[in-house]
């Protein structure tokens, strides 16, 4: 599989093209804001003749969700989220304004699908598995295979997601990693929603939270 990195923002939100050798692809977490970054999102998708096949989000603070509306405009594609973060999108200008940001102006982007963790997210020759882990955001996602998992902002090289935000629940979170993600293969490579990768092995052993 490969997988394209783009760090997007002013809060450099990793956004994540994956795809394989059958041209089938996802985006999770798309948060081009600048002309520039939509630009190299869309020169991405058509040199390389890649198809969209799903939009994911693993949370929907409004970081993750700037190019959600591009997105939608170029390939009619929606994005697909847990609905207990519905309730973000629709706090979308509240959230453009306690981050400085400014005023909202735009659509509120809107969710094609709500998944849950019982659900296969399948493109190419690709499967993804989904971990409902609560505590950054009520609904927070892991997509994950044999060998990765994206993790939006849940677990972080050496840290874990704030939950000093609305619907934010250390506990939960903490309870979620362990009981959840650590389950994972040692060698499984945690792709977070800002920063650097790490392993779930890596984590589990030297994260100071654990």
């Amino acid at each position: 599989m490969n997988i394209k990195i783009f760090p997007f923002n002013p809060i450099q939100v990793n956004t994540y093209v994956l795809s394989d050798e059958t041209k089938e692809c996802v985006i999770i977490d798309p948060g081009c804001f600048y002309p520039d970054e939509k630009r190299e999102l869309l020169s991405y998708i058509l040199d390389n003749d890649l198809v969209i096949k799903h939009v994911l989000n693993t949370h929907l603070h409004f970081d993750h969700t700037l190019g959600l509306n591009f997105v939608y405009e170029q390939f009619q594609m929606r994005t697909e989220a847990h609905q207990a973060d519905q309730f973000l999108l629709d706090m979308l200008p509240q959230q453009y304004e306690a981050f400085g940001f400014g005023k909202y102006d735009g659509e509120i982007p809107i969710i094609g699908k709500y998944l849950t963790e019982h659900d296969i997210i399948s493109f190419g020759n690709q499967k993804l598995a989904i971990q409902h882990v609560p505590g950054h955001s009520p609904g927070s996602l892991v997509f994950y295979n044999n060998e990765y998992a994206f993790v939006g902002d849940v677990l972080f090289r050496g840290s874990i997601g704030r939950t000093d935000l609305i619907g934010g629940d250390m506990q939960l979170l903490l309870d979620g990693i362990r009981s959840k993600l650590f389950t994972l293969s040692p060698d499984t490579v945690v792709y977070s929603g800002h920063g650097p990768t790490t392993t779930i092995g890596e984590e589990a052993k030297n994260n100071p939270f654990f």
